[in-house]
């Protein structure tokens, strides 16, 4: 076979196989979604003020001095959600203001 025609067949069968969508094993519904190939019960939520906490799991914080967090006045309450530190209204659980990240519970 002369080189043009091998070089022709190869193009052919390039083209005829799709482009990926995703990574790998990642079922094409996954592909599309934001985070790419993460399940929507395993995607991280993003919090803001005016959401409602009180239905996720959460740990109070009790001892905010341990996080170089100053003490909040009364109404309000420091929590930690999905590795965030949140001030919540003690009443509704909406937040109030989303502070940081933490790495590890102190208290």
């Amino acid at each position: 076979m002369k080189p043009l025609a091998i070089l022709a067949v190869l193009l052919t069968a390039l083209a005829a196989v799709p482009a990926a969508a995703g990574p790998k094993n990642c079922p094409p519904g996954l592909a599309k979604k934001n985070p790419a190939c993460v399940p929507p019960g395993l995607a991280k939520k993003s919090w803001h003020r005016g959401d409602y906490v009180g239905d996720y799991d959460y740990h109070r914080i009790r001892y905010p001095d341990r996080y170089g967090l100053p003490p909040l006045g009364p109404g309000q309450r420091y929590l930690i959600v999905d590795g965030n530190i949140l001030v919540v209204n003690e009443d509704t659980y909406t937040i109030v203001t989303v502070l940081r990240a933490v790495s590890a519970i102190l208290d």
